[in-house]
């Protein structure tokens, strides 16, 4: 009878000690689990948020900051603090903007520029094309070549249109605005139709050679084509998800 005993009484100590083992351990799972928990709920979206967006300003000296005394006054790197003051801290712009640039010359650096592996594009090239009166039809072709390698690598596009200079004749000026237009609609990427709307001349807006834009002619190109590069982020970063 007493070892009877004295065995329940071990085996009740040592179930009270396997228990008083449990406790703790099952409530620091439980905390843990929790903390895990709060992190992929409130850091989930954050995270998703803050994938970086590289764009690529492919363009000619408009792009490049021709004349500018500094390049941070250059469209890319406003256009970069613009998109930061509203709240779009994951976004870098990159310049690859060449002066003197035409569409031609676009297509034949194509490749080597996409090294950067960029999330979208801004396409501003032309300028050059109308200023030295090459046929639209050209401008068009390049324009498509250009459009349909980057939507082959699946590189949201926003494209920048031009209007020719008056002294072409209007004939011209419509098939060269048109060939902006037309690729634009074909390709269904996003288009601001002129680049330098509301600065063109306005001479206080532009440098002393009244061609290109000052760095106050820079923020109101920058201020135009704001919200639609702001769509154009969010198709970049859809392909993230």
């Amino acid at each position: 009878m007493l070892h009877l005993l004295l065995r329940r009484r071990n085996t009740q100590r040592q179930s009270t000690a396997d228990q008083a083992c449990k406790r703790p351990v099952t409530k620091h799972v439980t905390i843990a689990l929790a903390f895990v928990t709060a992190i992929l709920v409130f850091s989930g979206p954050s995270a998703i948020a803050a994938e970086p967006i590289k764009i690529l300003a492919y363009g000619d000296s408009l792009t490049a900051g021709y004349g500018l005394d500094d390049i941070k006054q250059a469209f890319p790197a406003q256009l970069e603090r613009a998109l930061k003051a509203k709240g779009h801290d994951n976004v870098t712009v990159i310049n690859a903007g060449i002066s003197g640039d035409t569409t031609s010359g676009g297509v034949s650096r194509l490749d080597w520029s996409l090294a950067s592996k960029p999330d979208a594009v801004i396409l501003a090239l032309g300028a050059n094309d109308g200023l030295r009166a090459v046929d639209p039809a050209v401008t068009e072709a390049n324009l498509r070549k250009i459009v349909t390698r980057l939507r082959q690598e699946n590189i949201p596009v926003l494209m920048a249109g031009m209007v020719a200079p008056p002294n072409l004749g209007r004939d011209y000026g419509k098939r060269y605005a048109g060939a902006f237009a037309t690729v634009a609609k074909e390709t269904g990427v996003l288009f601001y139709p002129f680049f330098l709307e509301g600065v063109v001349a306005v001479p206080e807006l532009n440098q002393a050679d009244g061609m290109h834009p000052a760095p106050s002619g820079v923020a109101i190109m920058v201020k135009g084509i704001l919200p639609l590069t702001e769509k154009l982020i969010a198709q970049a970063e859809a392909k993230h998800r």
